[in-house]
């Protein structure tokens, strides 16, 4: 595993190496999302549309697989990560 160390800036900034952000695809102006871990900060680049639409064609895939009838892509469309972050540490 590759390991390098960075300053925080006086604004709580990091800059993310650009080993790091080539291999992620993390562009200046690319959104990325933060989440806490038992080891820390986990920094993930965002999925592209393709990507994410994938990701919850596959989860669909499994809770049908599970049983679960009735759902729909798209039913969560009005549930955001924050909210779930929230009611976790609530």
């Amino acid at each position: 595993m590759v390991e390098l160390k960075v300053k925080v800036g006086e604004k709580g900034q990091i800059l993310i190496p650009k080993i790091f952000r080539d291999k992620y695809g993390i562009k200046e102006g690319t959104k990325v999302s933060i989440e806490p871990t038992a080891e820390g900060i986990l920094i993930r680049g965002k999925p592209s549309p393709e990507e994410l639409m994938k990701r919850l064609e596959g989860h669909v895939e499994k809770i049908r697989e599970l049983g679960v009838s009735g759902l729909r892509l798209g039913d969560l469309r009005k549930a955001y990560l924050e909210m779930e972050f929230e009611e976790s540490i609530g």
